[in-house]
């Protein structure tokens, strides 16, 4: 009722100001709605329809693997030309050659992949200082190389493991490992690996080479008690000539290899593993 007392006694040219205040609030959010719909008219951005195809048939893993921050950015880079469908290892053949056919480009046929990691060092491998920082390969990398005496070595600190959309990698004994049942060889952990020790075979592979050192003997054997010495006994006992010795380690010519497993027998320092 006080309310209504006060209300009744306010003149009119107050009236008439509170009017002018709420007409220029109602105007100016009105002008806002009409300006919003023009930039949205005006300013929309298409989306190129052929885009949209290729992201459809792409994997949709979002993995990095392909080094595009996600299947977006591939599918725009692979639409202007700019990317090679070949550099996405996730993606199905079938679902490879309909992008190919929106690209008016012919499929290339690819050997099916597996990641490995080029060392077995881990705990095999001494400290040369104990690190205390960022428990990441990344950030203890940074510090002279990271914290192993072998340079070349896994730091075994994960960060493989954790951008691996398969969960396809473990730490074991202070070394990573991929597990092949799981991995689909999308690439993110060889992105990611800041000592550049992880790379892709053939699943049909039956062997690799777990070092990335390109050092020899004593040098090696100070620093791993399991990293190649660079000895050559492998290159020189196979019966098939599928292993030849680059930069001191050995680099398997996999056409030729039969899996006969000399290699693995032989070697002095057991780095030749068998899959």
């Amino acid at each position: 009722m006080n309310l209504l007392v006060k209300l009744g006694t306010i003149d009119a040219g107050t009236w008439k100001t509170v009017g002018i205040v709420a007409g220029i609030i109602v105007g100016v959010a009105l002008v806002l709605v009409i300006a919003i719909l023009l930039v949205g008219k005006f300013f929309k951005v298409d989306v190129d329809e052929k885009v949209t195809k290729i992201l459809e048939n792409l994997a949709g893993a979002n993995c990095g693997g392909c080094g595009c921050s996600g299947c977006s950015a591939f599918a725009s880079k692979l639409a202007s030309g700019q990317a090679d469908l070949s550099a996405c290892h996730v993606t199905s053949p079938e679902k490879k050659a309909e992008i190919a056919e929106l690209l008016g480009i012919s499929v290339k046929q690819e050997e099916p992949t597996v990641a490995i990691v080029k060392c077995n060092g881990g705990a095999n491998a001494p400290e040369a200082f104990e690190y205390c920082g960022n428990p990441t390969c990344a950030a203890c990398n940074t510090l002279y190389g990271g914290n192993k005496l072998c340079k070349s070595g896994c730091l075994g600190c994960g960060d493989c493991a954790r951008v691996c959309p398969e969960n396809a990698i473990k730490i074991v004994d202070g070394v990573a490992q991929v597990i092949p049942e799981k991995c689909t060889s999308c690439g993110a952990c060889i992105v990611t690996c800041p000592k550049h020790i992880i790379e892709r075979i053939p699943v049909k592979a039956p062997v690799y080479v777990a070092c990335s050192s390109h050092l020899k003997g004593k040098e090696v054997m100070q620093q791993c008690k399991v990293g190649c010495i660079a000895c050559g006994i492998c290159a020189k006992n196979c019966p098939h000539g599928a292993i030849t010795m680059v930069n001191d380690l050995p680099v398997f010519d996999y056409t030729k290899c039969t899996g006969c497993m000399t290699c693995v027998e032989k070697c002095p320092r057991k780095i030749i593993l068998a899959r």
